[in-house]
């Protein structure tokens, strides 16, 4: 099963109309009737925005695979929307140099502690 092939059947799981989907993600109807149409998935820059709208992982639209509540492996990695408030803060660090991510990160270490 492909991408395209996920938020279809999400769509239909969620009574979901196509002109319903593209309002809610800001991707125009043409380009989600050229999915089904010419069978192509959406492009990465899209990803996030169809998860949100759909409630669904980046893992499983990419792979079809939902990792079960706490079993199993953990995530070595975690995908973000930037927009979010963890978002800025990934961003905000990234745009400090290295001294200053030390000293945020020893900042988040002790206010952590302090629970």
């Amino acid at each position: 099963m492909t991408i395209r092939d996920r938020i279809f059947d999400k769509l239909d799981e969620l009574n979901m109309t196509q002109k319903d989907f593209s309002q809610k993600t800001g991707i125009p109807e043409s380009t989600i009737s050229d999915w089904r149409k010419k069978r192509t998935n959406p492009t990465a820059e899209k990803l996030m925005v169809i998860c949100n709208t759909l409630g669904v992982s980046i893992e499983w639209l990419l792979s079809g695979i939902e990792q079960p509540g706490d079993r199993g492996k953990p995530m070595d990695w975690y995908v973000i929307d930037a927009k979010t408030e963890s978002g800025m803060l990934i961003s905000i660090y990234n745009s400090l140099d290295k001294a200053a991510q030390a000293r945020l990160l020893g900042y988040a270490e002790a206010l952590k502690n302090m629970e």
